[in-house]
């Protein structure tokens, strides 16, 4: 199938047109308008510092589901010693310039760009980017942040200063999701440690049922 060139400000093509391994579009921009028509049609961008902007829509999906969260033995030990604390939308910039500069073993570079971080940040400010800060006493070392829409938790980036912090995080949000109307995460990356937390596989079908036809405003707090 043919990869789609984007020269319409909000209008994407049909998720099922996208190639066997996601890729849906090429080009267009990161302007609030086009990042949340994408995300309200479960489409997300994704690409490296010196490729066109790539445009994805995979199946199937790599979600997980709160109700089905599995925390391991060792994990529920490290949880109840409160060995962190956990907030919500108390410092994103920080917490995406943290995913965007951290270290990582399985890649060279970034694919978070200074343009990205910029368009992410504009998305907080109106309320549909949003982040999950993880603190030891008064110091940041570890942090989440993802778009919501509908029902649904994109998880973006995550990053951790001491061991085990990200997924403390991550565990803490994923209990509180359905308190903020949010049903689904969509871990887009299928991991070894979020199929350890009860990821699994959906189709693309089911997955963008839990999208609205429009986006609405999630509240952490």
């Amino acid at each position: 199938m043919p990869v789609f060139y984007l020269d319409h400000p909000t209008e994407f093509p049909p998720t099922h047109l996208a190639e066997e391994d996601g890729l849906l579009a090429v080009g267009g921009d990161l302007s609030t308008e086009r990042l949340i028509a994408a995300y309200t049609k479960g489409i997300f961008p994704w690409f490296n510092e010196d490729d066109p902007y790539l445009w994805w829509s995979p199946a199937p999906r790599f979600i997980l589901l709160p109700e089905e969260l599995h925390i391991s033995r060792s994990m529920r030990r490290k949880i109840n010693k409160d060995l962190f604390k956990v907030t919500f939308n108390h410092c994103f910039d920080d917490v995406i310039t943290n995913c965007q500069q951290i270290p990582r073993s399985d890649q060279p570079g970034t694919w978070i760009t200074d343009e990205m971080k910029s368009a992410y940040i504009q998305l907080h400010k109106l309320g549909y980017a949003h982040s999950v800060e993880v603190w030891n006493s008064d110091r940041l070392v570890g942090g989440i942040y993802g778009i919501a829409i509908g029902q649904v938790f994109f998880g973006e980036s995550m990053f951790s200063f001491e061991s085990n912090a990200s997924k403390y995080g991550i565990i803490h949000f994923i209990k509180k999701m359905p308190d903020f109307g949010l049903n689904i995460l969509d871990c887009q990356m299928k991991t070894k440690h979020m199929i350890n937390l009860g990821g699994k596989e959906i189709s693309r079908e089911g997955f963008e049922s839990y999208l609205t036809d429009s986006a609405f405003k999630v509240t952490l707090s």
